[in-house]
């Protein structure tokens, strides 16, 4: 009986012991005004974030990619979004204007030097002008439709405010996704009808010898279409693509792809489509204020032949060579009578 005693006294005294050790723990859960605090016990955020690669909880479902809690990677994306797009964006795209802008007011618009002759020939075909229109039509629904969600929340939001301004995002996000297939359709038909008259030529040295046309007492030499034209091709070849590719990717998402591709992919999409604005820009603008009767070409699909003389003079000669010998052909083929 006794060794049973000094065994229950034992045990309470290591159990009034325990617990005024604990006294001091409870006691920092508390606020100062002496409600529970739940975030005395929880782990900072700081020393999550070290953590690497990720964050990771535990699910029951298969879609392993819910149980990412945290990923810092992510927050950088955020940071490149939010921050890095819409500032260096907005430079570029402003940037642009303000020198086209410079270039106008300093050269003015490049006139044709003998005046209109009065007499027309066929620059481009309908198809050919299709193929532009509706890449052209395309894009420009594709930018005004991105640049809503780089600058939408910045620039309209405060405008229209918030009711209206998630009704249009929405509207623009299904016009973006389903123009997309008319531009890369678009981009398709130019790659296969134009690929031809874009290929480097001597002529092309030339052209940017004599100051590409621009220097006014001059007339550069050129085929079809002259290195500047060229080079608009190629860059927005390049771009096109790049923009298609990287937009599958977002429209379609985890289709191949993990987080971190999907971020890269919204990356390149948004990047090279800032710097592709800003180089159609200054093709909207040698095609409609910087040059006289450039519009023509794929307004009607015919242009002055001064123009032509002055602007593509090989091609012209070219052009009428070809229809001498067709008249000739005609000509020789005529039964006398």
């Amino acid at each position: 009986m006794m060794l049973l005693a000094r065994l229950r006294f034992f045990i309470v005294a290591a159990a009034l012991v325990i617990a005024t050790a604990c006294v001091p723990a409870l006691a920092q859960k508390l606020g100062p005004d002496g409600a529970p605090n739940p975030t005395a016990s929880v782990t900072s955020e700081q020393q999550l974030l070290k953590q690497a690669p990720r964050i990771e909880g535990r699910i029951d479902i298969p879609d392993t990619r819910a149980a990412v809690l945290i990923q810092p990677a992510g927050r950088m994306w955020d940071y490149f979004h939010e921050v890095l797009l819409r500032r260096g964006g907005a430079i570029v795209i402003l940037g642009t204007i303000l020198l086209l802008a410079v270039a106008y007011l300093i050269i003015g618009k490049i006139r044709i030097a003998a005046g209109r002759s009065g007499r027309k020939i066929l620059r481009f075909k309908a198809l050919e002008r299709f193929s532009h229109w509706l890449t052209a039509g395309s894009f420009v629904l594709l930018g005004l439709t991105g640049l809503n969600i780089t600058f939408g929340k910045v620039l309209l939001l405060p405008v229209i405010g918030p009711a209206a301004f998630s009704n249009v995002s929405q509207a623009a996000k299904v016009v973006h996704n389903f123009t997309s297939f008319a531009f890369m359709f678009g981009l398709l038909l130019i790659v296969v009808i134009f690929f031809k008259d874009n290929l480097p030529e001597k002529v092309d040295l030339e052209w940017l010898r004599q100051g590409g046309g621009f220097i006014k007492s001059k007339h550069a030499p050129a085929g079809r279409f002259n290195f500047g034209e060229k080079l608009v091709y190629w860059l927005s070849l390049g771009a096109g693509v790049a923009v298609s590719i990287s937009g599958l990717l977002l429209l379609f998402p985890f289709y191949g792809t993990n987080i971190a591709e999907m971020q890269l992919a919204q990356i390149v999409h948004a990047v090279v489509a800032v710097l592709f604005v800003a180089l159609i820009l200054g093709h909207i603008y040698i095609g409609t204020l910087g040059m006289e009767g450039a519009f023509e070409a794929m307004g009607t699909g015919e242009v002055d032949l001064n123009w032509a003389k002055e602007h593509h003079d090989r091609w012209l000669a070219q052009q009428l060579a070809k229809a001498q010998q067709d008249e000739r052909a005609q000509i020789s083929g005529t039964p006398a009578e």
